[in-house]
C-alpha cells in the first residue's frame, strides 16, 4: 500500500514515546481500516501499516514483555 503519511491528517492519531529522548511512535487509522504506524518527528520516513488485529496483537505483547 501507497500511503502519503505527510498529507495524512494526524488529529485522531494516538502517541507512544518512552525514555528514550522524546522520540513518539504515531499511530493513525487509515481510511481503508488499517493502522498506519510512523515516527511522528519525521513523517517523510513514511508509515508501516497494519490490519487493527495485528497491531493490537503487538502492543499487547509489548505490554505485557512477551516480546
Amino acid at each position: 500500500m501507497d500511503l502519503d503519511v505527510v498529507n495524512l491528517e494526524y488529529l485522531d492519531g494516538a502517541l507512544y514515546s518512552g525514555d528514550n529522548g522524546g522520540s513518539c511512535v504515531e499511530t493513525q487509522p487509515t481510511p481503508d481500516g488499517l493502522v498506519a504506524v510512523g515516527d511522528s518527528k519525521d513523517r517523510t520516513l513514511g508509515a508501516h501499516t497494519f490490519a487493527p488485529g495485528e497491531w493490537q496483537a503487538f502492543v499487547t505483547a509489548v505490554r505485557d514483555g512477551s516480546l
